[in-house]
């Protein structure tokens, strides 16, 4: 009766919104031994929670903010939502499918080098409050750089320029590639791929470095969102524990929680999941993205990254909310320490009016108070939540003290960077308010 029902509700959508598929609530997707809590969300509340978002969604590919989207919402362990809608992109071919792998963008952070970092600090390998400097050599001496704390960059207090566009180092102003940082055969000093037949120097990378280690600082210390340090992070994770970033997140996060499919250059693994395009891309590959990292700096360091290049599905992204909603702890297993995650989840400098915690993002200081339009995220979820956002339309949070996990991916930036429905309609958050809604009316 109850499937009947939601396919009832389906039915009455408009045609733009075909729904590809859905989880039934109450299949355990997360680990069986987690909890054994009674769920706050019913089923009647479940069946009332699909026609609404159903109706954002379908707005959303109306109003083309992306073509397709996938929405998953676990409680206290259980995935209690998880529904994928529309197509890859908008000639309505390819259906979105529940297992899809998605060009997770900056969501990349927070689960990439973020868990490594954690690690590395819980083992006194690194202090949160010493210098960089004494972890990245390039930068002692460097009157601007030499005194920024770790603490300090990941809670982006530190000053650092927010972006640096790499790309104009690689194009010529007529926008065609220079050869001595690029060829289209690979060869044994162009040996890092872009994108399928382009290749880039190897050693490009250590032109990125020098550039970002001679970046301008602001001597005014307050909240400014930055990724560059991200771009070096790998390369310091390698040097502090002598294995290969990719190889260090895999076998320490990634395997032990059963993320099979997070990793980079997933056109390299042998995968049965269709990946879901991003950017018709007009300055640099000049076809669709598809499989290859969108971001172009993540691109030029042949896809691995930690700013960028991670992939995934819905599924194992939970999978790691999990982990950091339960503070270091899965199925049974400790990951991390419990007061490390605890730590980097919290507001480091709210005197600074600075939201941030150590990488993850966090909700507007006084968000409760603020009307929907003015919070970020839900109005609803509590100071304690976290997560990140990415350019290409993802979106992942975790609530503990509502026991939520939110993952929202879509492909907003198909087939252009300038479609911004996505957040001029408050997509990502008006969903993960209709579940606090019911949370709210439950209890």
């Amino acid at each position: 009766m109850k499937r009947k029902l939601l396919i009832l509700l389906c039915c009455v959508l408009p045609m733009e919104a075909v729904l590809s598929q859905e989880i039934i609530p109450d299949k355990i997707a997360l680990p069986r031994t987690h909890t054994q809590d009674v769920s706050l969300l019913s089923e009647v509340d479940l069946l009332s929670v699909n026609p609404k978002v159903d109706s954002i969604i379908t707005n959303g590919i109306k109003n083309e903010a992306f073509p397709g989207a996938q929405v998953l919402v676990a409680e206290k362990g259980k995935i209690i939502f998880h529904k994928a809608y529309g197509f890859h992109t908008y000639d309505s071919i390819q259906p979105v499918a529940l297992n899809d792998l998605y060009d997770l963008a900056s969501v990349t952070k927070i689960l990439g080098p973020l868990p490594a970092l954690m690690k590395l600090v819980a083992e006194g390998k690194l202090d949160l409050d010493t210098p960089f400097s004494t972890y990245w050599k390039p930068w002692r001496g460097v009157k601007n750089k030499e005194t920024i704390t770790l603490r300090e960059i990941l809670a982006h207090q530190a000053g650092l320029k927010p972006y640096i566009v790499f790309l104009n180092r690689v194009l010529n102003k007529n926008g065609k590639p220079k050869n001595r940082f690029v060829k289209k055969e690979r060869n044994k000093r162009f040996e890092k791929e872009a994108y399928d037949g382009i290749y880039v120097k190897d050693r490009f990378k250590l032109k990125m470095y020098r550039i970002i280690n001679r970046s301008e600082v602001s001597s005014e210390k307050k909240y400014v969102y930055s990724g560059l340090t991200f771009l070096i992070f790998p390369e310091l994770i390698q040097q502090l524990t002598g294995i290969p970033y990719e190889d260090y997140v895999t076998t320490h996060f990634y395997a032990p929680i059963g993320a099979k499919t997070l990793g980079f250059l997933p056109m390299s693994k042998r995968l049965s999941n269709r990946i879901v395009p991003t950017e018709v891309d007009t300055l640099f590959r000049h076809t669709v993205t598809k499989g290859w990292v969108h971001d172009e700096n993540a691109a030029l360091l042949g896809g691995v990254s930690g700013n960028a290049g991670l992939f995934g599905t819905a599924n194992d992204l939970a999978k790691m909310m999990q982990l950091y909603l339960d503070y270091g702890m899965y199925d049974g297993e400790r990951i991390l320490p419990k007061e490390i995650v605890k730590e980097f989840t919290k507001v480091q400098y709210p005197d600074n009016e600075n939201r941030r915690g150590l990488g993850f993002d966090k909700p507007l200081l006084g968000n409760a108070s603020l009307l929907f339009s003015e919070a970020y995220p839900a109005p609803q979820v509590s100071p304690e939540s976290f997560g990140h956002s990415g350019f290409t339309g993802t979106f992942v949070w975790a609530d503990p003290s509502n026991q939520l996990v939110y993952i929202f991916l879509s492909n907003r930036v198909y087939p252009s960077r300038n479609h911004r429905k996505l957040y001029e309609l408050n997509i990502r958050p008006a969903i993960q308010q209709v579940f606090y809604n019911v949370l709210a009316n439950s209890s």
